[in-house]
This record gives structure tokens, sequence and C-alpha cells, in this order.
């Protein structure tokens, strides 16, 4: 091998939130990270992403950056509602309200403010999220970032990965070494093309004409209390504004109708006049221009050998509910614990395979909560009536019909309890079913909570005032309600393999119901693994099936059953 060759434990191809975020959690692992990003250092993100989900801000509390993005964003008075008018500047229909983040953690009214979680949403564009992502990372240990570096094509082994980058600015030509590689490189991904993935789907379920604008007086022109998020709902164009930096940038988005299949088919200074509700001498500047289209694809496999797919590379669909990023994020964090069990030392590597087997059916499932939510969008846009802005009692009741149906479909994504804890997962290989229940259906905006193995474990406060995942360990954690059990022997087995155990003493009185057994087994991403009165009669078997490595359990039975017949004989 070339002495300039470059060598990681992981090379992520792609520094957006996904790739940024799997290589922080790789770093807090001990694992080194190559990243290899087209754009230059801190060079400015597009518009899109405006939402932190819950779940992804429980996992940026562990990685030590939760705080940093509260800090960022709107003002911290600034209300995250969402409201629905006739036009930004017109009639109010209805408001979803949503806390500003000064009040996030206190607030107790409103649809999202029961949740049970640490760490509740966050409003906030990526033009501000992705920054503090990227300072954060390129401080940690064993993190190298290669800017302007594009990823040219790679080869496999049974031992690795050599992958080849280009230096876009001298063109020279880099190799690099890693034992694993993730192509975290968007919905046009190079990485997923060349191990032959294919997005499988709907290809085209809505065109929207997106701008991103400087109108400095539109604040003051919005009747009213501010919102993050306004849709204006008026027959002659519908569309979405959100608030940027809370003062005086906006994203304005223009959900065209099927008659309009192209982005240049409707004049662009037109339908945001419309949609603003202002005339032709209200003044505005263009800072860009970021026209999308809303889909439900998703890559027929995520994996191949030791090359794996994230974000928007695996899956691509119409962003409702936020869930672009944050399903990314997901990915990223399910795929993190596996790879850094793995290299290690103490995973198998068969436990590679929950990655695929795990995340594939969660991603067909959000695609079609987002791509229902989307066809029932397409058509209360096309059902507004002609009306709707008359003056008068007969235009306040019908107003107040069209709001209240807005907000009884809008409500459950904005404020999508659903989509953030009742996911769970099934068939996995490091998931060991009870057969006691099956895990609880969800909706986008409705869950139970939960202790079936594959649901994420539900969250309570310590009686330390700790979050109950603040204390999880940095591979399994055990639950122990009941100090009488003995868990020395799983300790002792789990030690055999270096396997990372934390047993953790449950000590307070405000445990919920639904935790009804002694042990709780929980895994590095917070989803439960097993539960159980007692240990499992053999734990050497438990824990290998828990690092993937459950051909040794098959082995040894079939040995043992072996054994039987011959003594018989």
């Amino acid at each position: 091998m070339n002495d300039t060759t470059l060598k990681a434990d992981v090379l992520i191809i792609g520094a957006g939130p996904v790739g940024l975020t799997l290589a922080m959690d790789l770093a807090s692992r001990g694992i080194s990270v190559i990243i290899c990003e087209t754009r230059r250092f801190a060079e400015p993100p597009n518009v899109k992403c405006n939402h932190v989900a819950s779940r992804t801000m429980e996992q940026f509390r562990r990685l030590g950056v939760a705080q940093k993005l509260r800090d960022a964003g709107l003002p911290a008075d600034y209300p995250n509602d969402v409201v629905f008018r006739t036009t930004v500047t017109g009639t109010e229909l209805t408001r979803i309200p949503i806390p500003c983040r000064r009040d996030r953690y206190t607030e107790t009214e409103g649809p999202d403010a029961w949740w049970p979680t640490p760490e509740p949403p966050h409003r906030i564009n990526q033009i501000y999220l992705e920054p503090i992502l990227l300072k954060h990372t390129a401080a940690l240990p064993g993190v190298q970032l290669l800017n302007r570096t594009q990823f040219a094509g790679f080869t496999q082994d049974r031992e690795g990965v050599t992958a080849i980058a280009i230096e876009m600015d001298s063109g020279v030509t880099r190799s690099i070494r890693c034992r694993y590689m993730v192509g975290c490189d968007g919905g046009s991904s190079v990485v997923r093309k060349q191990i032959g993935a294919k997005l499988e789907g709907t290809a085209v379920i809505q065109r929207v004409q997106s701008t991103f604008i400087r109108a400095p007086q539109l604040r003051d022109m919005i009747p009213g209390k501010p919102a993050w998020s306004t849709y204006a709902m008026n027959p002659r164009r519908c569309g979405t504004m959100f608030a940027i930096d809370g003062h005086e940038t906006w994203l304005v988005h223009n959900h065209l109708n099927a008659e309009e299949p192209e982005f240049d088919s409707v004049d662009r200074d037109q339908a945001l006049r419309d949609i603003l509700g202002v005339g032709p001498d209200f003044q505005y500047e263009v800072i860009s221009k970021e026209d999308w289209i809303g889909r439900r694809l998703v890559a027929n496999r995520f994996r191949d050998g030791r090359v794996f797919l994230a974000g928007d590379a695996a899956h691509l669909w119409v962003p409702y509910a936020g869930y672009g990023m944050n399903a990314g994020i997901a990915d990223a964090l399910n795929l993190s614990w596996l790879l850094g069990a793995c290299v290690q030392g103490w995973g198998d590597e068969a436990m590679l395979d929950a990655y695929e087997a795990e995340r594939q059916p969660i991603t067909e499932q959000v695609s079609n909560f987002a791509m229902d939510h989307a066809q029932k969008m397409i058509r209360a846009r096309r059902a507004v009536p002609q009306n709707i802005e008359a003056p008068g009692p007969e235009g306040d009741a019908l107003r107040a019909d069209i709001g209240s149906e807005a907000y009884a479909l809008n409500v459950q994504q904005f404020c999508c309890a659903g989509l953030n804890f009742g996911y769970f997962y099934t068939g996995s290989p490091i998931i060991i079913a009870d057969g006691e229940h099956t895990a609880p259906p969800y909706s986008m905006g409705d869950f139970t909570p939960s202790t079936v193995p594959g649901c994420r474990a539900p969250h309570f406060w310590l009686a330390d005032g700790r979050s109950l995942y603040d204390a999880f360990g940095p591979g399994y954690t055990l639950l122990r309600f009941d100090r009488s059990v003995d868990v020395r022997p799983l300790e002792r087995a789990a030690q055999s393999y270096s396997m990372p155990l934390t047993v953790l003493d449950i000590e307070t009185a405000e445990v919920p119901k639904v935790y009804a057994h002694r042990l709780v087994l929980c895994r590095a991403d917070q989803h439960v693994a097993w539960r159980g009165a007692h240990l499992p009669f053999d734990v050497y078997d438990f824990v290998a099936i828990l690092r993937g490595d459950a051909k040794r359990v098959r082995e040894r039975k079939r040995a043992l059953a072996w054994e039987g017949v011959v003594a018989a004989a």
C-alpha cells in the first residue's frame, strides 16, 4: 500500500448533518473517522431543514451539543407557533401553539408540552444548525475533515475498503483505506450508485417553488403574534413561509399544482406576492432559489459488504413532520454504535446485519406517513373556497370551519409524538423478543409507551435528577428494578467478550407503570433489546446474540442435540 494512503476506521462521504452526527458519535466511541466533503470548510449550507426532532435532540444531548443548538436560531422569545392565514399578512384561521426556545423546558400547555422526554424539539434552520455541528465535529480527536474533496470510487475486500478521492482544487488523487465506509452524500448519492442500490417508490409527489428572501419590513406587516411557520390559504396561491432569523429573512414555499409541472411555469414574483398578501410596491431581495421535488423513494438495500448508506442517500420523501434530516440522523445513530462495536472488537461482524433489518422497514413506514399527509395537504389546498376572504359573519364562519380542519390535519405533523417515540424495530438479529406482547401501533401524532423489545425505552427522571438516558453506557445498559436479582453472571459473560454493560439500579418512585419487568436491557440508541424477571438460563448464549453472534448459539445447540442423539444410541 502507498505510504501516502490515508487511514481511518470509518470513512464518511458527505459532511451534512447526517455525516457530521455519525462522525460525532463514532468519535465519542474512540473510532477514527475521515470525512470527504466537496464544499469548502464552513461554506454555508442550503436553507433546508427547519426542525430538529425530539429524538434527535435526545441524542444531541448525549453528544454534548443540545444546549449549543438551543442557543441558536430564532430569537429566544420568538414563538415557534404554526399559524394558518388567508395570506401571510391576512386573516388568521387557526394557530398551533408551540413554545419559544426560552420556554421550551418549562412550558406545560400545548399539544407537544406533555412529551415524556428530557429534550423537546427545537425549531432551527440548517444554516444555523450545520455550522454548530461542523465546529463541534472538527474539534473532536480522531476526526479528519477533507474539504473540497470528491469521492471517486472504491473497492472492498474481507478486511476493509479502499476509496479514491480527488482534491478538487489541485486535482491530486488520494487513496483512503478504512474498515467501513458510509455514504451520507445525499439524494444523488455516488455511493448508492456504486453499490448498485436503487431508489424505489414514487418519484414525484409535489413540486415546490421555494425562495429564500430578505424582507425587513415584512414582520411589521404581519398582524398579531409572530409564528415560526405560516400557511397561506387562498384561491390564488397556497404556500408556506418559515421565519429564518426572526427579523428579516424568510423561506417561502409555493406548492405548485398538478397542472404546473415545471418550476418556471409559474411567475415566481407574483406567486410570492399572492402568498404574502402584498402589492406590487412591496420590496424584497431574493437571496437564493431553493426549488425542490417531494418524493417517496427508499433504496432497495442499505448496504453492500462494508459499505453503508444513510440519510438522503438511502431515502427521500416529502419532508412533512420534519422527518427528512431527522430520519437520516436516526440512521446514523443506529449504525454508529454497531460500527463501534465491531471496530472495538466486542461485536461480531454479523451484528451489522441489524442496520438494514431495522432501518429499512422504518423508512418505509415513515415515508408512507409523509406521503399520506402530503396527499391530504394537496387536496386541502385544492379545496380552498373562493370566498374564504369574504367579509362579514358568513366569511367568519367559513374561516372558522377551514381553520378547524387545518388544525386537526396538521397538529399531528407539527406535534408528532408518534414519529418521535412510537416507532419500533422488529425482525432484528440483536433484539430478543419475549413473546408476551407485540409493540403497540402508532400514528404520526400518537403513540403508546412500551418496553416491548424493539421499542424506545420510555423516559423518566432518576432520583438524582438526571435523565434516564444520561445514565446509559456506551453499549448495553441493564435497568434493574429489583436489587434482589443477581446479575453478576451476566456481567461476567459480558466481561468475557469485553462487551460494555452498565448495570443501573433504579431507585425512584416515579417509574412509569409500563416498566413491569424486573430487568430491562437497553441499547446505546435507547431501544429495548430484552426484558425479563430473571436472567436467561445461558447468559453466554444471551451475550452471543447481543454481540450479533447468533450463529455461535445455533451451532452450539446443534452440537448439543447431536451429542444427545449419540448418547441415546
